[in-house]
């Protein structure tokens, strides 16, 4: 394996893509949480906001988007575990000043392996959904920042976003 690869865990001594063997791993209680937002116009805001948009209820149906997509997250990233998840929780918080919406997904197990994955598409789940009910009012919403905030157990112990 070369230097740049040598802190990699997806790759092998061939440079090939590998699974991680966690076999031999100890089961902890894992814990992530992630976050992003979503920009869009004063318009569409306020109409998620009402409750009128003619799809129905944005971020009741981006709720269940988000968390059925941090449970099929095996499914979609390559070389993620199946994990047995034990919570998985979606909120939002609004920003009415900037017409943005954060989401923040909340993932727990108990298991051999992290849960930030699962965070992680739980927030770009959700949020792609806020853009797929409202791309009829306004095509031009940015989602950015989505990132790791805090995970806890596992080997690598406790990361906190600072």
């Amino acid at each position: 394996m070369d230097d740049k690869n040598k802190n990699l865990s997806h790759i092998d001594d061939n440079g090939n893509a590998i699974m991680v063997d966690v076999s031999e791993k100890d089961i902890s209680k894992r814990k992530a949480v992630a976050s992003g937002r979503i920009k869009m116009s004063r318009e569409c805001f306020k109409t998620i906001q009402s409750g009128n948009n003619k799809k129905g209820d944005v971020l009741g149906v981006a709720q269940v988007a988000g968390i059925m997509g941090a449970k099929k997250t095996s499914e979609l990233i390559p070389l993620c575990h199946i994990l047995n998840l034990t919570n998985c929780k979606l909120d939002f918080k609004e920003y009415p000043e900037i017409s943005e919406i954060e989401a923040i997904c909340t993932v727990k197990c108990n298991g051999k392996t992290g849960v930030e994955m699962e965070a992680l598409t739980g927030v770009s789940t959700a949020l792609l959904t806020i853009y797929d009910m409202c791309k009829a009012i306004d095509k031009t919403m940015e989602i950015n920042n989505i990132h790791l905030e805090e995970k806890t157990g596992g080997k690598s112990g406790t990361f906190k976003r600072s």
